[in-house]
């Protein structure tokens, strides 16, 4: 197992075979794309992606043992184990549109690899994909007319982005699932081996393929169903001046229920929280778990909810009307530490900002390209600032949308002194001293607690 190969260079692929060519220099790592633009940032100084740590990993390894490139043929000729990381979005048409996952890509990658490999291989899914789908790929592999033996694995991942080199480096567990066969249960060895040069065995956890497949949905959905549970209770707080940090951190001592991903804020964002739990969604349905579908399916609609809640907020504080009043939007990204913008309820904020005719700065320190992009052909008055004091210069009411450190830290005496008054500040995130803020002028409207006011 020398030459190990990834199709496809986002968010998942990168930074995954970064790290592994960093732990295994013996190793000769090359990542693949059709994308000649993303493949030539992942050779240049200016990475395609912004994750903490992540250029100094490449920058050891680029030119050592990790290659970019788009001679796709090739590097399938040459590799003994193929990751496969490529895009499996949500379907936009057809059967299933709207929840089940579109495979097109994945199959198209499985046709490349029987066209141009002249050897057996490994092929691990990287992607988040659903249940079932190895059985698919192995089909599609062994119909080749070269005699060829391949061997499936799941491999999913299980990184938080704007800590995924941390993640990598140091994860709670590394998932392989495999075919029940000896050849199955050599190729999961293979791949565990690679791993166990970083992690302890005990972190590495192999099961059957179906289960594989299906720990990465449950596990995101887990999470996203933590996020929206906080966030339910979150309406209940404000509408009864219980504070939610209080009945969050108290909730959370007790050992069977913990700390993590009990904190109310707008809600949650990513690639796959959404993705993943309407993959679940449309699987149930399609085994006739209805009843299942619908308790999943009530996650994303009270993420849903929360956005639009956030901005009726915003409405009814504001004399019930925004129309021609500017609006500085702190953060675009769907987390801090990241530039990704997908599914960013920024975006949903905005757009509901936006019919209702507001002004909007929006200031962002990584995802301004991005926000761009997202809000491209949107009708209304939208301005992108680097300098969050100019976002703020001579508008009506802040909305703080990702939790971005920088945040914190901001002269909030000089940005009041700027604003329009009476002057608000909404915070999405719960992460700015709310009494500060009252105490110097604002009023303050946080997730989950009491507004504090001078009405």
């Amino acid at each position: 197992m020398k030459n190990i190969l990834c199709i496809g260079a986002g968010y998942v692929g990168g930074p995954t075979m970064a790290v592994i060519a960093d732990r295994c220099p013996d190793l000769t790592v090359t990542v693949v794309d059709i994308n000649a633009v993303r493949i030539a940032a992942w050779n240049s100084d200016e990475l395609p992606i912004y994750e903490p740590g992540l250029d100094e990993v490449v920058k050891r390894c680029r030119g050592r043992n990790l290659f970019y490139s788009t001679d796709i043929p090739k590097a399938i000729r040459e590799a003994d184990l193929i990751f496969v990381s490529v895009n499996t979005p949500t379907k936009t048409f057809g059967a299933g549109a709207g929840k089940a996952a579109d495979l097109q890509y994945l199959e198209k990658t499985a046709r490349s690899i029987i066209e141009h490999a002249e050897s057996d291989k490994i092929v691990v899914e990287k992607s988040t994909l659903p249940v079932r789908t190895a059985q698919a790929m192995s089909r599609i592999l062994h119909s080749n007319t070269k005699n060829l033996k391949f061997q499936i694995l799941s491999n999913p991942e299980f990184l938080a982005e704007g800590t995924a080199i941390r993640d990598l480096e140091n994860p709670d567990r590394v998932l392989i699932g495999g075919m029940e066969t000896p050849e199955g249960q050599g190729a999961i060895e293979a791949l565990a081996s690679i791993y166990a040069r970083w992690v302890p065995r005990e972190r590495i956890i192999t099961t059957n393929l179906w289960s594989s497949e299906l720990t990465k949905l449950v596990s995101n959905a887990l999470l996203a169903q933590r996020v929206s549970s906080v966030n339910s209770i979150s309406a209940l707080c404000e509408k009864t001046e219980a504070n939610i940090d209080e009945v969050t951190g108290a909730a959370g001592k007790d050992s069977r229920i913990g700390p993590k991903f009990l904190k109310a804020s707008i809600g949650f964002g990513g690639s796959c929280f959404k993705k993943d739990i309407l993959n679940l969604v449309y699987l149930c349905g399609h085994y006739g778990l209805p009843e299942v579908a619908d308790y999943w399916e009530q996650v994303i609609k009270m993420n849903d909810f929360q956005a639009r809640r956030f901005v009726g907020n915003m409405l009814a504080a504001m004399f019930n009307t925004v129309a021609d009043k500017k609006i500085a939007i702190f953060g675009f990204a769907f987390k801090a530490d990241t530039g990704d913008t997908r599914e960013s309820p920024a975006c949903a904020v905005c757009l509901q900002l936006l019919e209702e005719h507001a002004r909007l700065n929006i200031h962002d320190p990584k995802a301004l390209g991005n926000a761009k992009l997202d809000l491209e052909g949107v009708a209304g008055d939208i301005s992108y600032l680097e300098d969050p004091y100019e976002a703020a210069k001579g508008v009506h009411a802040i909305a703080v949308v990702t939790e971005w450190k920088s945040f914190r830290e901001l002269d909030y005496q000089r940005i009041y002194d700027s604003m329009e008054k009476p002057a608000f500040l909404f915070d999405g995130r719960n992460i700015l001293d709310h009494k500060m803020l009252f105490e110097i002028g604002f009023n303050v409207y946080p997730i989950g607690k009491r507004k504090l006011t001078h009405f």
